[in-house]
């Protein structure tokens, strides 16, 4: 009896210790993001949009046998110099799960919504991880996709971590779409509040929540 429980421990100590180290994968890790927002057309900053950083991850299930899914967010507002920044963030996922690339969402009433980084062709995250005197200036990204097993690299050349907004009347404003529905009020307070002042300025009732 005694030398089963200690097969049993010992084997659950040899598994657990490799575990650790041959399934790293389950350790969640996302650099520094930062970045700069200005407007389209006068290249001037803009200070006060409220940008958005949600922390996905694929998961193993479902008819299609998986999903990326929001397991986290963050916000922040632009300073004087339209600039934002989130530190590095790190957690643990279940062994059914993987890392996945983060999405940004940057709004500010009274001009167009980014839910995505247009006119390049890499992931957003890898335009905003990088250093700080990195961003306005010209710079070269290196993308290799690696959910495909021939993918090409992808080169990428441009000013970093700039975002344009472009200003609009509040009836063709676009409000940021794509919330997941179980981040609100109580965990994006920064960004509800900017989409509730929207909703007022285009003269509609009632507040999102």
């Amino acid at each position: 009896m005694k030398k089963s429980v200690i097969f049993i421990i010992l084997t659950i100590v040899v598994w657990f210790a490799y575990s650790t180290t041959a399934c790293a994968w389950i350790y969640y890790s996302k650099p520094e993001f930062r970045g700069r927002v200005i407007d389209v057309e006068t290249k001037q900053p803009v200070e006060g949009a409220v940008v958005v950083v949600l922390y996905e991850k694929w998961e193993f299930g479902g008819p299609g046998g998986g999903n990326t899914l929001p397991m986290d967010a963050k916000e922040t507002l632009t300073d004087k110099n339209g600039e934002f920044y989130f530190p590095s963030y790190r957690t643990m996922i279940g062994p059914l799960s993987k890392v996945s690339d983060v999405s940004f969402i940057i709004f500010k009433p009274g001009h167009m919504s980014v839910t995505r980084i247009k006119g390049i062709n890499i992931p957003d995250e890898k335009y905003f991880a990088i250093e700080k005197e990195m961003v306005g200036k010209e710079g070269a990204i290196k993308y290799i996709d690696t959910n495909y097993a021939h993918a090409e690299p992808v080169i990428w050349k441009g000013l970093m971590g700039i975002v344009e907004l472009k200003r609009v009347s509040p009836e063709k404003a676009m409000p940021p779409g794509g919330i997941p529905a179980n981040f609100g009020a109580q965990q994006l307070p920064l960004l509800y509040k900017a989409i509730n002042m929207d909703r007022r300025n285009r003269g509609l009732k009632g507040e999102v929540e």
